[in-house]
């Protein structure tokens, strides 16, 4: 079993930035390769993909209402992923969960899901 455990959400203004992270604990050896996805949910909405990157870091994918303003990259000798958010906007606001993707950058399992991290955006 892996554990994910997001952390660095806050209130913040509009445009200002945040740096999200997300640990990786347990039998993490299980999942090394695979790449790390960082998802959102908003209240009342689904969950939505919002950055991806492989395991070597070399190739970052996202959705396009972050691109130019969010980055994803990790640090595999430490088990953990990060998102920089900058220029965030009021519709950023949700709780954000990491997990393991497959190459469609959809979660690997449902039962990776950790405890999430909001982020408030104020006008």
């Amino acid at each position: 079993q892996v554990q994910l455990i997001e952390s660095g959400g806050g209130l913040v203004q509009a445009g200002g930035s945040l740096r999200l992270s997300c640990a990786a604990s347990g039998r993490t050896s299980s999942y090394y390769y695979y790449r790390m996805g960082w998802f959102r949910q908003a209240p009342g909405k689904a969950r939505d993909f919002v950055a991806a990157i492989t395991w070597t870091g070399g190739t970052t994918y996202y959705a396009d209402s972050v691109k130019g303003r969010f980055t994803i990259s990790r640090e595999n000798a430490k088990n953990t992923v990060y998102l920089q958010m900058n220029s965030l906007e009021p519709e950023d606001t949700a709780v954000y969960y990491c997990n393991f993707v497959n190459v469609g950058n959809k979660p690997l399992s449902d039962n990776n899901w950790g405890q999430g991290t909001q982020v408030t955006v104020s006008s």
